[in-house]
């Protein structure tokens, strides 16, 4: 049994509901152990630290987040009823909890971290996604490992014209932003953003709003920290300084006349030779007592470097020499993959993405499965990075944390100006490749999609675009500096894509190295970042300023009706006999639900009018005068019985087969015969009379033509 005194809580009342933190009741033997509790809502999250190991020279945290089923009271799917493998979300949950945590942590901490955080109860109202990042920082707070805490997170959404603090799941659905901002009592550190174009300045001001209940969660966490909160472990970070100041002696001006060529490939293997060079002098891979350790030449060398391109930023000397808000040269092209439904290649300096639209239909649709519902997704955007990309070699597995993360925040971009599957019933996937990498290929991802989806047809509302903003700071000094290079991105201060169409802004991810952002700096980069985006845009629209008219002939082609749900049984048939048997005549695919929306495909042909034609015939009441495509099912001596539709048969007499006499019902229809016959009555037991007659007639009068030629 627990030891009562032991257990520490804390709580407070945090946009109408109660937030508690507990500690000292479970996973006694972490180093730290919280949970977190809101509304009905429960998440454990651990962290546990360990020595480094040898030769380590980088911060070896990991992040690990599972809902488990249990916690809603499922089972998972599959053969195998046991948490498996993490889904994207929980993957992506990992990563919106990792980036603002770890600049937290001392610079040279090397020592092993893992947090792991688990949901234990889902209710119906609260996510726990930012529950586990608030969980996360609040036991690396009362733990003893270093760190510049605390840290919390907060999901805010906005209806009516009206900000709102942790939107229950319902409010969210309904909200036109989906904001996750993590940060501390100073500032915001980390952004993840879907929103229906909004202006700049109301995202701006949703950020605000969710800065000042991070404060008060921040407040909380260290209530926690002075009741149940350990001794910080002493650490004193390795000094580089003597060695720094000897690269700058030995390779300083070699470095920068590198840093000068034009070549990302030149730049790198220039760099390279220079720091080989050092290394072999310093910590040779053959001496058992180097003057060095090899870690800390590793460590200086990194540190001359972020040195040196800092500062050769802030004094206005950028790779390729571009002012701070200039773009690279842009280029784009579409269609130019045969059999794809539509394709592009978007390039942005030395990043390029090709970029594949493929569409489908119902069947083709993704079922998601988490703690509190499943639904099916119509529009899906898949991001892969080879190793060649980047000119490198390396084990060749399937998507990582970041590919997931990457294709998560393009699919986030792009969702907003998908049409409505009433307007547009197809199922949507979307695949960057990314070809070569040199800063920011998620964003080109999102160009390269609008560019694909145009292609292949689909009746985007609005091109999005996206650009990263990177920032350098010295002091009170700081630049902003557009579309940054990956060297900028590695030794800047932040990474902050935002994408979005003329209108407004539709995704946005940010990414701090420092301790945070202000809101002026914000707003100056939504701006600089909106001035970029209508460059692309007008890049974009030269290449393709609309969607197609006409899809590829290879993509399928769709129709939709809607039919009495009490219907589908008619429809279907016995063992579903007709709806096969419709399928094979017209060569189509064709899918009921539950609400009697019909969606029929076919790929190439009219076969899926045809079929529609049949099923709007099927469903509705016959009626007097109007056509209908028939088949022959049997004759007799006086007549031809035809199906006009599923379970629909009428008698077309001897006399109604034709406008010519007729000797022989045989002589013009057999079984299987397909023809246009007229209703011309139903009588009070509900036979149906039809006459091919009738429309031959009407076939004449329309092309007195015919007739003259018959005459």
């Amino acid at each position: 049994m627990s030891n009562a005194s032991q257990v520490k809580r804390v709580e407070r009342e945090i946009a109408g509901r109660v937030l508690s933190l507990e500690t000292g009741k479970i996973a006694k033997q972490a180093t730290g152990a919280v949970m977190v509790q809101y509304g009905e809502t429960i998440v454990l999250a651990t962290v546990v630290g360990s020595d480094p190991r040898e030769g380590c020279d980088f911060f070896p945290l990991t992040v690990d987040y599972r809902e488990k089923t249990s916690a809603a009271g499922k089972f998972p799917g599959g053969f195998f009823k046991r948490d498996g493998r993490p889904s994207n979300k929980e993957i992506l949950t990992m990563r919106m909890i990792d980036r603002p945590l770890r600049p937290a942590f001392p610079k040279g901490y090397f020592n092993e971290v893992q947090v792991q955080c688990f949901v234990l109860s889902a209710d119906e109202e609260n996510e726990s996604d930012f529950l586990a990042m608030i969980g996360a920082s609040a036991a690396l707070s009362i733990s003893p490992i270093p760190f510049n805490g605390p840290l919390a997170a907060v999901r805010v959404g906005y209806l009516d014209n009206q900000v709102i603090i942790n939107p229950t799941f319902d409010q969210i659905k309904a909200s036109s932003l989906e904001l996750f901002l993590g940060g501390h009592k100073e500032a915001v550190n980390m952004i993840e953003v879907m929103a229906s174009e909004l202006p700049e300045d109301t995202v701006a001001d949703a950020i605000e709003a969710g800065h000042k209940a991070i404060i008060e969660v921040c407040e909380l966490i260290d209530e926690l920290a002075a009741v149940a909160g350990q001794p910080k472990a002493e650490f004193t970070p390795p000094d580089t300084a003597e060695l720094v100041g000897k690269l700058e002696e030995q390779v300083g001006q070699a470095y920068r006349n590198a840093r000068a060529l034009q070549s990302k490939k030149e730049r790198q293997d220039r760099i390279g030779e220079l720091f080989d060079g050092i290394k072999e002098q310093w910590c040779p891979a053959d001496s058992d007592n180097p003057p060095y350790a090899p870690e800390l030449v590793r460590m200086a060398i990194e540190d001359f470097e972020e040195k040196v391109v800092r500062q050769e930023i802030l004094d206005g000397r950028r790779s390729g020499g571009r002012a701070y808000d200039q773009l690279r040269e842009i280029s784009g092209e579409v269609g130019f993959l045969p059999r794809t439904h539509g394709s592009a290649l978007f390039t942005r300096g030395e990043t390029q993405g090709l970029v594949t639209a493929t569409l489908g239909t119902v069947r083709d649709e993704q079922l998601i499965e988490n703690l509190r519902e499943e639904y099916n997704q119509k529009f899906m955007l898949h991001y892969n990075f080879p190793p060649f990309c980047v000119g490198e070699t390396r084990r060749i597995m399937g998507p990582g944390r970041r590919e997931i993360g990457h294709g998560n925040l393009a699919e986030k971009s792009l969702i907003p100006v998908i049409p409505a599957p009433e307007e547009f019933p197809y199922t949507i996937k979307v695949v960057s490749d990314i070809t070569e990498s040199n800063g920011s290929s998620s964003m080109a991802s999102v160009c390269g999609g609008t560019l694909a989806m145009m292609d292949a047809g689909v009746p985007i509302k609005r091109p999005v675009a996206g650009i990263s903003i990177g920032m350098v700071s010295e002091g009170d000094r700081y630049e902003l500096i557009t579309d940054i290079l990956g060297e900028e991105d590695h030794y800047g201060d932040m990474d902050f894509k935002v994408s979005g169409t003329q209108k407004g802004i539709t995704g946005i991810q940010l990414d701090l190295k420092t301790r945070g952002i202000s809101y002026q700096q914000i707003r100056e980069t939504f701006e600089r970042a909106r001035a970029a985006r209508m460059e692309i845009l007008k890049v974009m629209l030269s290449v393709i300023d609309n969607p197609r008219s006409e899809m590829s002939p290879y993509s399928p082609r769709i129709a939709t009706i809607t039919i009495d749900p009490d219907l589908i049984g008619k429809v279907i048939g016995p063992g579903g006999k007709d709806i096969k048997r419709l399928q094979e005549t017209t060569q189509t695919v064709i899918d009921i639900e539950d609400n009697g929306l019909v969606t029929i495909a076919s790929v190439g042909g009219d076969g899926y009018l045809k079929a529609r034609d049949f099923i709007e015939a099927m469903s509705k009441p016959v009626t007097v005068g109007k056509n209908y495509s028939g088949r022959v099912v049997a004759t007799k001596d006086f007549g031809a019985f035809v199906e006009i539709a599923p379970g629909k048969e009428g008698l077309c007499h001897i006399s109604e087969l034709s406008d010519k006499y007729v000797e022989s019902v045989a002589d013009v229809a057999k079984i299987g015969d397909e023809a246009t016959y007229k209703v011309i009555a139903i009588d009070d037991q509900g036979r149906i009379k039809l006459s091919r007659k009738a429309v031959l007639k009407e076939e004449k009068e329309k092309d007195p033509q015919e007739e003259m030629v018959d005459a």
